[in-house]
């Protein structure tokens, strides 16, 4: 195995001179959905490393032979116990954080009822208000912007999908920048969010 740029290729890339096989590393994508009944919205609080402890909306990564909806309803239901239909899920966020190779899907999903529970990654799951939301205690930026956009959207009763690009400062500070939206009154903008 060596580390090089292969034949009309731009990128370095783990090649096996001896087969010619080129090995692509491409990014993760992880997909999950923002699940809400009435005015609140269910989160997990982790039970697994990375940031154990801290409450997250039910995501993971997508397995091979999985659509991006499948995976979400999946982790819904292995994170939460909660059953999400297809048809009443709509893609809501989406997320490049090309520093760390990974794209976030989220999918706003209405919940049917209050029957879930907390699976083996999650410590506990609960239905919770914006005024219940543990802000300080959130796993990660994409969650912290998502649930931002979700409470906003509800003021305004219209829930755009928008996409944003999640890079880090010269300061090291975690910036989400907006880069589309399905709703034309959005402007293109920084959005600050938690590291």
């Amino acid at each position: 195995m060596v580390h090089h740029i292969p034949p009309g290729d731009d990128k370095l890339r783990y090649c096996c001179l001896q087969c010619d096989v080129v090995f692509y590393e491409n990014p993760r994508n992880i997909v999950g959905t923002l699940p809400v009944l009435g005015d609140r919205v269910l989160l997990c609080r982790r039970a697994i490393e990375p940031r154990y402890g801290l409450w997250t909306l039910p995501a993971g990564f997508l397995e091979n032979g999985e659509t991006t909806l499948q995976g979400a309803i999946r982790e819904t239901l292995e994170e939460a116990g909660a059953v999400v239909l297809p048809e009443d899920c709509s893609l809501y966020t989406l997320f490049n954080l090309p520093d760390i190779n990974q794209v976030y899907f989220f999918f706003l999903a209405t919940l049917r009822h209050e029957d879930f529970h907390p699976g083996v990654e999650s410590l506990e799951v609960a239905l919770l208000r914006e005024d219940e939301i543990p802000w300080d205690e959130l796993a990660f930026s994409v969650v912290r912007v998502t649930l931002e956009q979700y409470f906003a959207d509800r003021r305004d009763t219209r829930f755009p999908v928008r996409m944003f690009d999640l890079r880090h400062t010269p300061q090291r500070q975690l910036q989400a920048t907006l880069t589309s939206s399905s709703s034309a009154s959005d402007s293109i903008i920084p959005v600050p969010a938690a590291s």
